[in-house]
């Protein structure tokens, strides 16, 4: 096995874990009062994210079309790098997901006794969760080296800004000034950038 197999499988691994834990914590949660509907859910958050899975899949599915153009090397050093993202950004959403504890909602949603949460990544990052997954995304692309990576970090993206955007929305009608005043000192999702 040669390292840029073994990089290629501690990237897998990563997301594996990443969705075990996910599964694996979803449950316990505390009750919605507030959520938005199912087919909201479906076309703006799950749908995304399977076409980017997609477009990050085997590049056979794509045989010699223009999404196969390569745009990053397929070598050791950039495998290492991308191993690195992914890793690094499943480990911030994972804990963040921790943090969270039974607040956490894969849609958006208020819950009963909702708490704002400001630890950890919370303290400089209102939503480190998406950043920790676009993260993974971006390192998933680079591995990939072809320019579907850069539509599936694309579609990605917009899904998770628009998300914040209405998440952001209900948590200030839930807390009020205690959010704004968050709001105002931390950063979305890149701390002096975004």
């Amino acid at each position: 096995m040669t390292t840029e197999d073994i990089l290629k499988r501690g990237i897998d691994l990563a997301w594996y874990t990443l969705l075990a834990y996910w599964l694996w914590n979803a449950r316990g949660n505390k009750a919605a009062i507030r959520t938005e509907g199912w087919v909201v859910q479906a076309l703006l958050y799950w749908m995304p994210l399977v076409v980017a899975f997609l477009l990050l899949g085997p590049g056979d599915w794509f045989g010699h079309s223009w999404l196969r153009e390569g745009i990053v090397p397929h070598t050791v050093p950039f495998f290492a790098l991308a191993f690195v993202l992914v890793v690094s950004g499943v480990a911030l959403a994972c804990w963040s997901r921790y943090l969270l504890g039974r607040n956490w909602s894969s849609v958006v949603q208020v819950k009963q006794e909702h708490e704002l949460v400001e630890d950890g990544p919370y303290r400089y990052i209102r939503h480190p969760i998406y950043t920790g997954l676009l993260l993974a995304f971006v390192g998933s692309a680079v591995a990939v080296g072809d320019v579907r990576g850069i539509f599936a970090v694309l579609i990605v993206f917009v899904s998770f800004w628009r998300k914040l955007r209405m998440e952001e929305r209900l948590l200030e009608s839930t807390f009020g000034d205690t959010y704004r005043h968050y709001r105002s000192r931390t950063a979305a999702l890149i701390p002096g950038l975004l």
